[in-house]
């Protein structure tokens, strides 16, 4: 690998720690919105959608300007404009300003999420190396320091805006600085202004589709893994935050490992291994019951999903360049796999909520297990990438 490919490698690790620790920090924080501005759960709850209006609103545009003016100017202004996003969700002015700037917090994030995946694209087909596990695994350490740096922030009793405001100078000296790392835009540039455009290829939905089984299962595990270990199985408070550390812990380690045992067995091999993996694992853990059973399957849920959403992005990104190229830009299919692979992290915490209504969430979560085996189809869509 040149200067110029480990320069960029670095510059696109960095931009997904800042993705993901924005969204740590955020994250870390709503206790204090709930707190601050006096709302219900259901006040919260509704609060909380803007952000992935927002999210979806950015993922189509972010995909063609992308496309059009290149990965790299998109990815240093979506960064200059997280760390204004991040003031104005501190400033907390009222409960119709926090919808105003969690809009923009989704916008800006998604923004930015689809061009540095865009440009990880181009920096692992031009290395030739397996990179975009590791990538999102960086994302994944991000947000556990932010969620852990939030956290400690609450507790010191540091307001929402001074944490913006910190957070606002880093994200702006962080995207002055990895700017020159990046490769130049002109890289990944693709103009279709001339003449029809042919439609997007299905194969991109069904990419996106087993991506949106994966962040289904994410989502519900992290939101209803303490409650199931406290309702059910008597936890204690702290103890019912474990099965979700847990399952980050094993997402960090899969996605570290995910490139290497990709390029060593083949995406198709791995992504059926993480689904069989993870489907046994959680079916396994419910049926048994108890802390240390929870503990250890949802342990395998992680491990087992952490390598499907990067190597779909992989997958898509290398189909639009080679087998699709002229017909869909590369940062084209990422957006378009996002957008339906990220619908799932909006419906799978309240599905699964719903569906526990009427059964027990203990077997209600055996339908993420049913997800997970359903990702050993997906594995022949991957077999190209």
């Amino acid at each position: 690998m040149d200067l110029a490919l480990r320069r960029a490698r670095l510059a696109v690790t960095i931009t997904f720690i800042i993705n993901g620790f924005a969204v740590g920090t955020f994250v870390a924080r709503i206790p204090d919105f709930k707190r601050i501005l006096e709302v219900s759960n259901g006040t919260l709850g509704t609060s909380l959608l803007f952000v992935s209006i927002g999210v979806f609103l950015a993922l189509k545009p972010a995909g063609k300007n992308s496309a059009k003016f290149g990965s790299q100017p998109v990815i240093f202004y979506a960064t200059l404009f997280l760390s204004l996003a991040c003031v104005l969700v501190g400033l907390l002015l009222s409960l119709q300003w926090l919808w105003f700037s969690l809009f923009i917090f989704g916008f800006v994030l998604a923004t930015q999420d689809v061009s540095m995946n865009a440009h990880a694209v181009v920096v692992e087909q031009q290395s030739g190396r397996r990179l975009m596990s590791v990538f999102h695994g960086m994302f994944s350490v991000g947000t556990l320091i932010g969620g852990i740096l939030g956290g400690l922030l609450s507790q010191w009793e540091v307001t929402p805006i001074q944490q913006g405001i910190a957070l606002s100078i880093l994200f702006l000296v962080l995207a002055f600085a990895v700017r020159p790392l990046f490769l130049p835009a002109t890289i990944d540039q693709h103009d279709f202004s001339s003449g029809p455009r042919a439609k997007h290829p299905f194969i991109f939905w069904v990419l996106g589709l087993f991506g949106l089984f994966a962040a289904i299962s994410e989502g519900a595990a992290g939101d209803w893994g303490g409650v199931l270990a406290r309702d059910a199985f008597g936890a204690t408070p702290f103890v019912s935050t474990l099965p979700y550390i847990v399952f980050c812990s094993a997402m960090i380690i899969g996605r570290f490992s995910g490139d290497f045992l990709a390029h060593r067995f083949g995406a198709s091999v791995v992504i059926a291994a993480g689904g069989i993996v993870a489907g046994t694992g959680l079916t396994t853990g419910l049926f048994v019951g108890g802390i240390p059973a929870i503990m250890i399957s949802w342990f395998l849920l992680g491990l087992g999903l952490s390598v499907v959403i990067p190597l779909m992005f992989s997958a898509a990104g290398t189909l639009a360049s080679t087998k699709y190229a002229g017909i869909i830009a590369p940062s084209e299919a990422v957006a378009k796999v996002s957008g339906v692979s990220y619908f799932g992290f909006v419906v799978g915490p309240p599905l699964i909520g719903f569906i526990a209504d009427q059964i027990e969430l203990r077997w209600t979560l055996l339908l993420i297990a049913a997800l997970a085996y359903l990702l050993v189809f997906a594995s022949r869509y991957a077999k190209e990438a």
